[in-house]
């Protein structure tokens, strides 16, 4: 890549990481009216801001001959929010000065700190660190800034946030007042401006996200959601997006611990990002999707903040994130440096208004839908084998003389088969979740607009078994969580069941004829619901209006009634939703 404003060694190094064209932010900052300016920058998480400032210091830190002298005290000093961005930060500006001969060291929590001052006493041209650290090792004496040329302040509205407002202005006040000072932040709020106003001279402003909406590169959608089908919903979307990394964001570590345990026993390779975390822990799990091992990323906010991965397609948020600054962040972990992306918002019934109003304050444009369905992600998968380039790869003649031997012993019908066995065993089994399709009543294209449905596989009337369950309106039975259940433990669809009669003490249910064997065999065993189902002695009777024990509440199949839902948190996390047991009545009340 060649660029008046921008040295030949990091053009190379440009051109040699694919990029083509600069972005709107990274092009702002080499701009020859703020050469060797302060800038005070706002762009959207995902714009390229580390390449930015990479490319803008460039200047300020290199020789004639686009070079960096001997090292010795640091030249740049970085300060990132989280031990995570600051080593992001560290790759990034790694392979960027990488023919400049730059020597970098990353001064984070979490580090032996004892390693990073042997490092610094080597010398170094490049710091990057979290503030705690950095004042650390320069209140012993480890870090010396006497030479600093270049001061980063980078996600400084989040650093305010994390409450670094003392270390960041220990640290400004520490460094030479002829230092050049860059500060890029999402957002500008007052605190950022009077920064600004007392520790850089003549700022530059460039504001990239000013006026637009959302994310040009992300494909924003909404997905309703049952209160208990969190997880449900994120083993579709994860199936049926099938990207090669994946995040999804958890409010609270104790729900990372439990979404992040069901998707693993699931079949995902699935790591976690939380707090709790130690720093090799984090590494590991980086390094599991970096290199492939893992595939989903389960994370807070804070300990995803930074992470970058070029194969990261899809951002899921398992809870609703706080505010809209938040919802911009986590979803600019992918659709990033001109790549596409998918986030998507679970939306359970009662946050529904929530959604609404963190879509409007962030001017995002979500297309709202339900979850991939079973029969979906069957049809997607079938897509993809089709597909699937080993398909199209020229054969070893290993190989083709064992598919040789293979067609002499089967027929070609029966290889076909076993192949497709062999490729669907692979993959986590989908769920049957439910639509709750919120209001029926609103507008086409809002929330809850009731979409078409095709014919009933079963109707009403037609040949079906009546089974029956041991959970009724004492234990909260209601057909929004009934329903997945019965679909999940007999592995049919909600066309296959009729009607639902809810009684005091247990439920009776149709299954239409046709599957009903087979769902009973199926049914049998437990997925830790604790929930037995064993066919009808008989039909329900018709002649009872309900009030007394063991009777119906009515004709009609008892769909009424608001479920009590058990949540992990405010925002209705991934819930172990058991219905309450009824009590035993003597030595035989559970046979």
């Amino acid at each position: 890549m060649t660029l008046p404003s921008v040295s030949e060694p990091l053009g190379v190094a440009l051109s040699e990481r694919g990029y083509s064209d600069l972005t709107d932010v990274q092009s702002a900052v080499i701009a020859d009216d703020v050469a060797g300016r302060d800038l005070l920058v706002s762009a959207q998480t995902g714009s390229g801001k580390t390449v930015a400032y990479g490319l803008a210091m460039a200047p300020t830190l290199l020789g004639e001959d686009g070079a960096f002298g001997e090292a010795g005290e640091p030249s740049a000093l970085i300060v990132a929010p989280t031990r995570e961005l600051a080593m992001q930060v560290t790759d990034e500006l790694t392979w960027l000065y990488a023919k400049t001969g730059a020597k970098l060291a990353t001064l984070v929590g979490g580090m032996d700190p004892r390693a990073e001052r042997r490092r610094l006493a080597q010398g170094v041209h490049i710091v990057v660190g979290t503030p705690g650290r950095l004042r650390d090792h320069l209140t012993r004496g480890a870090l010396q800034i006497g030479s600093l040329k270049a001061l980063v302040l980078d996600e400084a509205d989040e650093m305010l946030n994390l409450g670094f407002r003392e270390d960041l202005e220990f640290l400004l006040q520490a460094t030479p007042a002829e230092r050049r000072t860059l500060l890029f932040s999402a957002t500008l709020p007052k605190p950022i401006i009077q920064m600004t106003k007392r520790y850089q001279r003549d700022a530059h402003r460039i504001e990239i996200a000013k006026g637009q909406a959302g994310h040009a590169d992300i494909e924003y959608r909404a997905v309703r959601i049952a209160p208990n089908e969190v997880e449900h919903a994120v083993t579709n979307i994860l199936r049926h997006a099938e990207q090669p990394s994946a995040i999804v964001f958890c409010n609270t570590r104790e729900t990372v611990r439990q979404l992040s345990s069901g998707l693993v026993e699931r079949g995902f390779a699935a790591v976690t990002l939380s707090g709790e975390l130690g720093q090799s822990e984090r590494n590991h799990s980086i390094q599991a999707l970096r290199d492939g091992r893992a595939r989903v990323c389960v994370a807070t906010d804070v300990a995803a903040r930074g992470l970058d991965l070029p194969s990261l397609g899809l951002v899921i948020h398992a809870d609703l994130p706080s505010d809209a600054e938040t919802l911009q962040h986590r979803s600019g972990r992918t659709g990033r440096a001109g790549r596409k992306g998918v986030s998507v918002l679970l939306v359970p019934i009662s946050r529904r208004r929530k959604a609404e109003r963190l879509l409007a304050e962030a001017r995002i444009n979500a297309t709202w839908g339900a979850a991939p369905s079973a029969e979906d992600i069957r049809s997607a998968d079938e897509a993809r084998l089709l597909a699937d380039p080993v398909f199209t790869e020229e054969a070893s003649e290993d190989d083709a003389a064992m598919a040789a031997r293979l067609l002499e012993a089967h027929s070609p019908e029966v290889l076909a088969a076993t192949l497709v066995r062999q490729w669907r065993a692979r993959l986590p089994s989908p769920e049957d979740v439910f639509d709750p399709n919120f209001a029926r009543d609103t507008k086409a294209g809002r929330p809850g607009e009731r979409e078409e449905r095709g014919p009933k596989k079963h109707e009403r009337g037609g040949p079906s078994t009546w089974f029956r369950m041991d959970v009724g309106r004492k234990n909260n039975a209601d057909p929004k969580w009934l329903l997945p259940l019965l679909c999940r433990r007999g592995k049919i669809t909600r066309q296959e069941i009729g009607a639902i009669k809810i009684f005091d003490r247990e439920t009776k249910f149709e299954i239409a004829d046709s599957v009903a064997k087979r769902f009973a065999k199926e049914a049998e065993i437990s997925d830790g619901d604790d929930i037995t189902i064993t066919y009808a002695d008989a039909a329900p009777g018709r002649e009872r209006k309900g009030g007394r024990d063991g009777a119906p509440g009515g004709d009609k199949p008892g769909f009424g009634g608001k479920p009590k839902f058990k949540k992990d948190g405010p925002s209705g996390g991934p819930s172990r939703h058991k219905p309450r047991r009824p009590k035993a009545k003597g030595a035989n009340a559970n046979s």
